[in-house]
């Protein structure tokens, strides 16, 4: 005969349990205390678990705090101003264009409005160096030129509207280009401020926040300036769309401007072509101060990034990143229209999920970059954008189902828009803080343009096989950019520059050399 008492002790409260068993055998005592031990380990378990659990709640919780700093707050309002002027030369533009009876030839012409966006990498370092007179001085470099894009683009936006492009397509066309320009002139601006006013674990949030004001200042001057077309006309429309623009006025004038920095990179540039002045006495006053200046503005940026181990294996994996993605989403239109699917049945679907899916996306995307760093968030974020290619290939098996394509592009939007955040969080990154506005406006060039030429191919390809095949290559075609991304992981975990040394500390150390 036995008498068993177990006790367990619960730490948290200090409680007290006894389980008594009478006349039992010893058998049964071990086979009991067995099951009351695995019980009690599975309690514990459960406890840890639900710690563990909270813990990494909390700390979700917390990454998502990041989105109530000012400074990310602000980069929304941006984002809204600089998506704003895109639509009213292109898409809305175009329509208005129609309305009014010019052909489409020449609808077709006013698509090289678009130009300046793929060149501002060339007047970049004006942006980056030249400073405003008298704004300059009262607001800072940043905030400076920020005033001048956003004053030009209400002047010329306001004018766009007044134009007659019946009468004048030509002078229509003159006004076009220059919103195209000091649009693209403005995105270098807004680059370079988001970059440089945030922390860098800040960056996935700031990437959300600028793709989210983006995507809604396109919808208030696409469909939003179409609403105001039908009852007010274009006059009234391009005027107050130019008004809207006072949202991104208001941003710069209540936010700071960034700490003016230097990289150890930037002084080491400056001492050198200081040194090579010196040495050719014939370089002196005003050449001397205009080589000095190209030579800073220009050819450090370039200069400093190509000397940096692996710079060509960064370049390579930017243009591979999203080529599956860019390579779907290309042929992704005439495949709905191939197998069935109305124009408004993929514009309504797209409206209904593909924003809000990209929206969310955005926003997940920022607090995974927060939470797991950005070489992680990009894995993550990459595997999830080369399997949402599988869902045309099961899209193309189910054929012509609502349903499926709802669900299509809702994962693609979802995983693009987190692709989006964290690659923009990345090329962040790469930037030196003493050259941000050109380097950024190079690395987002060289991506669109890599982007562009590679995905032409897709029309060829999905004539030459089925469209499910077509899909599962595009699949195949993101293992590039991961690869990549893997032996970034292991062999550059350090390119990025260094960002957090202020003008004061370099110098003392440019002095110390």
């Amino acid at each position: 005969m036995l008498t068993v008492i177990f006790q367990t002790r619960c730490r948290q409260k200090n409680v007290k349990v006894q389980v008594v068993a009478h006349k039992v055998k010893s058998g049964q005592a071990f086979r009991l205390a067995t099951l009351i031990l695995l019980a009690h380990r599975v309690i514990i378990n459960t406890m840890m678990n639900r710690i563990v659990q909270a813990t990494l709640l909390r700390r979700w919780l917390e990454s998502c705090r990041v989105y109530a700093d000012r400074r990310v707050l602000a980069i929304l309002f941006l984002g809204f101003s600089s998506g704003l002027p895109l639509a009213l030369t292109f898409g809305t533009l175009s329509l208005w264009l129609a309305e009014v009876g010019i052909s489409k030839t020449t609808i077709g012409l006013f698509a090289l409005m678009g130009v300046p966006y793929t060149f501002k990498f060339v007047w970049a370092p004006l942006v980056d160096r030249m400073p405003v007179p008298y704004l300059t001085r009262r607001l800072g470099r940043r905030r400076g030129w920020a005033i001048v894009t956003q004053l030009a683009l209400m002047a010329t936006i306001a004018g766009l509207g007044a134009t007659n492009p019946l009468a004048r397509p030509w002078l229509t066309a003159v006004f076009a280009l220059m919103v195209a320009f000091w649009s693209a002139s403005q995105d270098i601006v807004v680059d370079a401020y988001r970059v440089e006013i945030l922390e860098e674990r800040q960056y996935g949030a700031g990437a959300a926040m600028i793709v989210l004001g983006y995507r809604i200042g396109m919808l208030v001057s696409g469909a939003g300036a179409l609403y105001l077309a039908t009852y007010v006309g274009w006059l009234a429309t391009y005027g107050l769309m130019a008004l809207l623009m006072t949202v991104g006025v208001a941003t710069i004038l209540l936010n700071p401007e960034p700490k003016v920095q230097k990289s150890r990179e930037s002084v080491d540039q400056e001492n050198r072509i200081a040194a090579y002045l010196e040495t050719n006495p014939h370089l002196q006053g005003k050449k001397a101060r205009a080589l000095a200046w190209i030579y800073g503005a220009v050819i450090s940026p370039f200069a400093e990034f190509m000397r940096r181990r692996g710079w060509l294996v960064i370049l390579l994996f930017i243009l591979l990143y999203k080529f599956g993605d860019a390579l779907a989403g290309v042929m992704s239109n005439p495949f709905y229209i191939e197998i069935g699917f109305t124009k408004i049945q993929i514009a309504n679907i797209s409206k209904a999920f593909g924003l809000a899916a990209t929206i969310i996306g955005g926003v997940v995307g920022g607090v995974i970059v927060n939470r797991l760093g950005i070489l992680k968030s990009l894995f993550v974020c990459g595997i999830l954008q080369m399997f949402s290619n599988l869902m045309f290939a099961v899209l193309a098996m189910a054929g012509n189902d609502l349903r499926i394509l709802s669900l299509t592009i809702a994962v693609e939007n979802l995983s693009g828009g987190m692709g989006t955040a964290a690659f923009v969080a990345y090329l962040s990154s790469l930037c030196n803080i003493a050259y941000t506005a050109t380097q950024y406006a190079l690395l987002t060039s060289f991506m669109a343009f890599g982007r562009t030429m590679l995905s032409s191919s897709g029309g060829w390809m999905a004539d030459h096989m089925s469209w499910i095949n077509f899909f599962i290559a595009t699949t195949v075609a993101a293992l590039p950019g991961l690869l990549l991304l893997v032996w970034i992981t292991k062999r550059l975990p350090g390119f990025s520059p260094m960002r957090t040394q202020d003008s004061g500390s370099v110098q003392q150390a440019s002095r110390q050399r």
